[in-house]
């Protein structure tokens, strides 16, 4: 056949003749791969942050891998003994041993030192030396390689060191300035330490080093040789003395073979970070077992030897970390599987309203012979063409703005998106044509009538939402990887809209008949067209609809409860917006009036804090004995939210002190005057209020009274100060004006550090992903459904005005008609979200999210809360939306003559 006579190729054609719907069809599949590609690698990339950061900050000494050994035995020649710790020798073991660490465990090299140590420190014999209870300071020494890389000479020179032997009793040694500064040591001083049997070791301090990294793991793994430390005997009362360190040459190893001190060789391994992905956690925790107890530790022994052992606590920082990482991976699970749900129906809608908008054209193709294949096969076609362009063009942005994580998931994200896009149409297509008609029955959603296949669907949907909602509610949010509870909010919004969509024609058929009775006719046409439109047009719209809300108020309200937790919580560690405390010393005078002139101050009280016991024959007491000023306490206590109480609660009364008590420290004095012996002498109190907190002791026991009652007192150490928009820098710089030992704390700093976490941070990001993206999925929606219906009411409009309906008239009918479906969607979306919450909220954990690595905050202070204004806003948005777009459309066609939509042939 010449190639002129053969039909134009269908993709090219499909496309060429919807421009628009192609390029919108392309941009929604755009911006679905590209969310589906963000969010796993969003998730692995703050789950990397969030390890690498617990292992950064926590303690070197609980992080890095340490392998020792002892020293070499006495029954091998003196010569090799000494060979055996020479640097040298450490240096070969240290490479091997550094080879066999199993990934993901890397060394870092910068701060990973080896060298000989005594594992028991020796007593000086000098007088000179400080002794704080008369008991002499003891010295750890140690030859660490790398000294000269890690430290800075103050004073002298580095120690140095020959060929020296066993027998050596004089080596040289260098301390760190604050080791010479407490232990008054410098440049040339002599230590004369026991422990040897042929005579006392003596070490010549050559030079005093400034340590370049102090909080790094090289000076930090051992903390005793870069800052002495006070140690104590056991006994009544116990007897301290100094524990220093000293850093020997590495060539005066030898020297500390055959002593008491225990000499033993070391290689300390600092982790690197910098490679560390949160998919290594399991990894990471079986290679820690393997080198502490394991194969890994058969291969270490045999490089460093048959004795050798290694230690680390960095199993427990990783298992810190893995605990509140599984904590709140199920509260974002419900979020990602939400955004997933709702983008999911959006694109099976964009393909189900192309079916319904194309239905003629493929009952003509049926009906001329097409095989379902064959059109299914160019539907496919015609989808892929858009579709998988525009999900790779939405994987490649996903992959550059977030590095760090693996590729894998985010193809798999796209690569699903890109299916799910270009199936839609086909299938649809091929249940709705798999038999040939000639003409299409009406399903008007006012008179459809569920079949038995719906039913059956819809209680298998209504059993897994209830046991979704029980297994929650039961053992709390499980793994990542359970999805059925991860998905019970999406389940619980889609019962809430087949309940809707079998309750909605009820309405319709009831109101059609009044309203047929009116003298108006917008009000009938508009119940009318709401029920004669299609069920499956019907049906999509509002379940996207119904998810997306849900999913918007289940994250609103997640965003609430953990800001609400964290002020909480900073309110209980700060007691006020601000608090200005001494060492134990009143307050300065004029502190109260310079803090009172501070922009953003509206109350500020002094309290002072001491200790009571309640009974005479106790040494010391126990009760904080709170002394304030009734007015202006009570007045911060209220405006704060922390126990307020009236101010006549804490009166004098015939010398008894009225008080406002915990409710233990209530139980025991009860109802009666009780006779109290404070700090500054006994005093009778009687319990008038009990509240479960207070301001000035947020947390445990307390018992207030009245400061004039408390004669004796040295005064308030304390000063409480409440204010919305208190400025910081401005109370700071008061309080430096005021006098020196004076700690400020701000409630707005205590929160801010509630929230820096990786992990933390990470999670809120995502809700704040999921409740944007269901009220963009949520707008869309709203706007697929009115635009399939568009050209409809466009050409029922023109009619009507042929018929004499006025523009104002074409604006209510067209508002109204949309009125129906989107107050439903909107009461419904309301209404799912609350029940949502209320059902939910017993498994949902909101503590790790909102209080991670946080104590002293109970558990009902993290509760998931319904909250009104995430219940609200994106229903009310979704109700003014579809009334600005049928305004809109009735102002559109209003501007068109009606022979524009009124064609001779056209059928709408």
């Amino acid at each position: 056949m010449p190639r002129n006579a053969q039909g134009a190729p269908w993709v090219r054609t499909r496309l060429r003749a919807a421009p628009g719907s192609t390029v919108a069809f392309g941009v929604l599949v755009l911006v679905t791969a590209f969310l589906a590609a963000l969010l796993p690698r969003a998730v692995e990339a703050y789950e990397t942050d969030g390890l690498r950061e617990a292992v950064a900050v926590a303690a070197p000494e609980s992080t890095v891998l340490e392998l020792k050994t002892p020293q070499p035995g006495l029954e091998r020649p003196d010569r090799a003994r000494a060979n055996a710790v020479r640097p040298e020798a450490l240096a070969a073991v240290d490479a091997q041993a550094r080879a066999l660490l199993p990934a993901p465990l890397r060394a870092d090299p910068a701060e990973s030192a080896y060298g000989v140590r005594t594992g028991k420190s020796l007593e000086a014999l000098d007088a000179s030396l400080p002794r704080p209870d008369g008991v002499p300071p003891r010295f750890t020494l140690a030859t660490q390689s790398g000294l000269a890389r890690h430290a800075t000479v103050r004073e002298g020179r580095l120690p140095a060191a020959g060929r020296v032997s066993l027998g050596a009793r004089e080596v040289e040694g260098a301390v760190t300035t604050e080791t010479a500064r407490t232990l008054r040591l410098r440049s040339g001083s002599s230590l004369t330490l026991a422990g040897f049997p042929d005579g006392p070791l003596t070490v010549r301090i050559t030079g005093i080093l400034q340590p370049r990294h102090p909080q790094r793991s090289y000076w930090s793994a051992e903390p005793v040789l870069r800052t002495p430390a006070l140690a104590s005997f056991g006994g009544r009362p116990p007897q301290f003395y100094w524990e220093a360190g000293v850093l020997l040459a590495p060539g005066s190893a030898p020297a500390l073979l055959g002593g008491q001190g225990e000499p033993e060789k070391y290689w300390r391994y600092a982790p690197a970070t910098g490679r560390l992905t949160g998919a290594d956690t399991a990894a990471l925790v079986a290679a820690i077992a393997s080198l502490e107890n394991g194969p890994g530790l058969v291969r270490m022994r045999g490089a460093a030897g048959p004795l050798a052992d290694l230690s680390t606590g960095l199993e427990q920082v990783v298992g810190s970390f893995t605990q509140t990482r599984d904590a709140i991976a199920p509260v974002v699970a419900v979020a990602v599987f939400g955004i997933a749900a709702v983008a999911s129906v959006v694109l099976v809608m964009s393909g189900g309203l192309a079916a319904s908008r194309r239905d003629a054209e493929l009952a003509l193709l049926r009906a001329r012979g097409g095989s379902l294949r064959g059109i299914a096969g160019r539907l496919l076609a015609e989808c892929a063409a858009p579709a998988l362009p525009a999900a790779a063009c939405g994987l490649l942005p996903a992959v550059l703005v977030v590095d760090g994580a693996r590729l894998l998931p985010a193809v798999l994200g796209a690569g699903a998106v890109a299916l799910l896009a270009c199936a839609a149409l086909p299938v649809r297509a091929a249940v709705a044509h798999r038999r040939p008609r000639a003409h299409r029955e009406r399903d008007d959603l006012a008179r459809v009538r569920p079949g038995g296949r719906r039913t059956v669907v819809e209680l298998t949907v209504l059993v897994l939402a209830a046991g979704s909602v029980l297994t929650l509610r039961r053992r709390g949010a499980g793994g990542p990887g359970d999805l059925l509870v991860s998905a019970a909010p999406v389940l619980v919004g889609l019962v809430t809209a087949l309940v809707l969509v079998r309750l909605y024609p009820l309405p319709l058929r009831w109101a059609a008949g009044p309203a047929g009775r009116l003298r108006g006719v917008v009000g009938f046409l508009s119940l009318a067209r709401a029920g004669r439109s299609p069920a499956a047009v019907a049906t999509l719209p509002l379940l996207a609809l119904l998810t997306a809300l849900t999913t918007a108020a289940f994250g609103g309200s997640v965003l609430t409860g953990v800001a609400v937790a964290r002020d909480r919580a900073a309110l209980l560690k700060t007691g006020a917006d601000a608090a200005v405390a001494t060492d134990g010393r009143a307050l300065p005078t004029g502190l109260a009036r310079a803090v009172r002139e501070v922009a953003g101050v509206r109350e500020v009280t002094a309290v002072g804090i001491g200790y009571a016991s309640e009974r005479a024959s106790d040494e010391s007491g126990s009760l904080p004995v709170v002394g304030v000023e009734p007015d202006s306490y009570a007045g911060l206590a209220r405006n704060v939210g922390l126990g307020g109480f009236a101010a006549d609660a804490l009166r004098t009364r015939g010398g008894v002190l009225d008080a406002v008590a915990s409710p233990s420290v209530a139980e025991r004095l009860g109802k009666s005057p009780r006779r109290i012996v404070t700090d500054d002498g006994p005093v009778t109190v009687r319990v008038t209020a009990v509240r479960p907190r207070t301001p000035a002791v947020p947390e445990g026991e307390f018992l207030l009274v009245d400061a004039a009652g408390l004669k004796g007192s040295p005064g308030p150490s304390v000063l409480l100060a409440a204010g919305a928009g208190l400025d910081g820098k401005a109370l700071r710089a008061a309080v430096r004006g005021a006098g020196p030992g004076l700690a400020v704390t701000l409630r707005s700093e205590e929160r801010a550090a509630l929230s820096d976490s990786p992990l933390q941070e990470g999670a809120e990001r995502i809700y704040v992903w999921a409740v944007a993206a269901g009220a963009g999925y949520a707008v869309l929606a709203l706007l697929l459904g009115l635009l399939r219906s568009a050209p409809e009411r466009a050409a029922l409009l023109a009619r009507l005005r042929t018929l004499g309906i006025t523009t104002r008239q074409g604006r209510r009918l067209l508002g109204l008609e949309a009125l129906p479906q989107t107050l439903l969607a909107a009461g419904g979306g309301m209404a799912a979200g609350w029940a949502t919450v209320g059902l939910l909220s017993p498994g949902i954990d909101l503590d790790r999210l909102a209080l991670a690595g946080i104590s002293g905050v109970t558990a009902p202070d993290a509760v998931l809360r319904a909250d009104v204004w995430s219940l609200a806003l994106p229903a009310a948005g979704a109700v003014l939306l579809a009334g600005a777009v049928a305004v809109a459309q009735a102002w559109w066609a209003g501007r068109r003559t009606p022979i524009t939509h009124l064609r001779a042939g056209d059928m709408r």
